[in-house]
């Protein structure tokens, strides 16, 4: 199981868990590192994340099954969520659908043949002014048309054959490709 998470982070997670009254809060803090670190968390993931914590298997996976940021199953290295929301929907997000699932060749839950994408609905990503939109990785995209979807497809390829060392880190805030 420690391979799932450096041991550095164990230990640092561990004494977290000491300092908090309530470990509980640092349930998805642990997932997200397990998943980022390993991909993905499977249930090895879920049981360390458990122990570290000193709370229940069951616990842990509660909350990595209610959250659609954290895969409990094998994912591509970058994951596309589309926005399926009514503003999405009602602004294009079919037709932004299908050219994705077109241009990847996969559709929703599945991965290409390149491992490189994984493409998954999601509920809102709070990006309803710039509709329709989809989040690659920590990146939210809006206003999305064909065009844009393939420059971003593009610039996402180019960035995942780059070096490890450099590639570009996601951010919180939008870029555009």
């Amino acid at each position: 199981m420690t391979n799932l998470l450096p041991q550095d982070q164990i230990e640092a997670f561990r004494a977290k868990a000491a300092a908090v009254e309530h470990p509980h809060e640092l349930i998805v803090d642990v997932l997200r590192a397990v998943q980022a670190h390993h991909g993905w968390v499977p249930d090895e993931g879920v049981e360390l994340v458990a122990e570290l914590l000193g709370v229940l298997p069951v616990e842990v996976e509660e909350l990595a099954t209610f959250y659609d940021k954290i895969f409990r199953r094998p994912v591509g290295r970058r994951v596309i969520h589309v926005c399926d929301s009514i503003c999405c929907w009602a602004s294009g997000g079919e037709a932004i659908t299908s050219h994705l699932q077109k241009s990847l060749g996969i559709g929703f839950g599945e991965t290409s043949a390149d491992g490189l994408f994984t493409l998954l609905p999601t509920c809102c990503l709070g990006a309803c002014g710039d509709a329709p939109a989809m989040m690659v990785g920590l990146t939210t995209y809006g206003q999305l048309t064909a065009e844009k979807i393939d420059a971003i497809l593009r610039q996402e390829r180019e960035i995942s054959s780059e070096p490890k060392k450099l590639r570009h880190r996601d951010t919180k805030t939008p870029r555009e490709p």
